[in-house]
């Protein structure tokens, strides 16, 4: 089980990146309800690179909030590539922040099907200069879990794979 003590430095460490990039991100959550926001807020400073979080739970909430278009919820579904990609989209030109951070998944434990089992979850990261990436993960354990390692990745994957090949 990843500890919240293992969260709150990988806050910190993506915190002080970051403030050397002299940057700020923000998050789009679904299935994270708003854990990444937290780990960030908890920090102190954290205003000077966290600019805000998105809570985006249900599809409306995800059109609405950040402009994911229904014909990618449709078609995809909400825990998808497309969706995690206009999630991250969204909430950089909404919060007019330079990263962004977008987690879409099934926590469980129900909601799986074979195609999309429980612990499935995409991640989306965007930049202000046109980058985007979308990556999906399985992981294994119940639903508190799941989140943890979902917001856990996002943070590693944002610190050690897109500021370091963005910056």
């Amino acid at each position: 089980m990843i500890s919240d003590r293992v969260l709150s430095e990988l806050s910190e460490q993506t915190g002080k990146e970051l403030l050397r990039l002299q940057r700020q991100v923000t998050a789009a959550e679904s299935c994270t309800g708003g854990w990444i926001a937290k780990v960030f807020t908890d920090i102190s400073g954290s205003s000077a690179w966290f600019e805000r979080g998105f809570v985006t739970y249900s599809n409306e909430a995800k059109q609405q909030m950040l402009g994911v278009s229904a014909a990618s919820l449709n078609t995809f579904g909400a825990v998808s590539e497309a969706v995690v990609r206009e999630m991250a989209s969204g909430a950089l030109a909404a919060a007019h922040a330079d990263y962004a951070i977008s987690v879409s998944g099934i926590a469980g434990p129900d909601g799986g099907t074979q195609e999309k089992p429980v612990g499935t979850v995409w991640f989306g990261f965007a930049s202000a200069a046109g980058e985007v990436a979308a990556i999906s993960q399985h992981f294994q354990g119940d639903r508190d879990a799941v989140r943890r390692q979902s917001v856990a990745f996002s943070l590693n994957y944002l610190l050690n794979e897109f500021l370091k090949n963005s910056a």
